[in-house]
């Protein structure tokens, strides 16, 4: 038996304020999206290179306020790319620490997620 990967849940109430922060503004990609009726919750896969993330309108599959530690390799490029879109939310720093940088930034739900690159 070997453990793989983690795919966090992420708590969502909207699909489309979900769709701009994390497509439009983060640069994830929608990989797949189950709703059993039209009027019921969205459960969403989304990925952006080797990090998957599950966001989910479901009561119960996660709580809001959490927070996440996403690994990048080149994270003022990617804080750069963030800034240039200027999206009316979100206008993420990067902060200097003993162990490398990092770039948190608050999702629309009050869910937390802090990109860091190590030193």
């Amino acid at each position: 038996m070997a453990l793989r990967s983690i795919i966090p849940i992420i708590r969502s109430f909207d699909e489309h304020v979900a769709h701009a922060f994390y497509l439009e503004f983060l640069g994830f990609k929608l990989d797949w999206k189950h709703q059993f009726e039209t009027d019921l919750p969205v459960y969403m896969q989304i990925s952006k290179d080797n990090c998957i993330l599950h966001i989910s309108e479901h009561y119960g599959d996660a709580s809001p306020g959490t927070s996440i530690r996403i690994e990048c390799d080149d994270l003022k490029s990617y804080h750069t790319q963030l800034t240039a879109k200027q999206f009316k939310h979100a206008r993420p720093g990067i902060s200097e620490q003993p162990w490398g940088i990092e770039m948190a930034i608050s999702d629309p739900f009050g869910n937390k997620l802090i990109f860091f690159q190590s030193n």
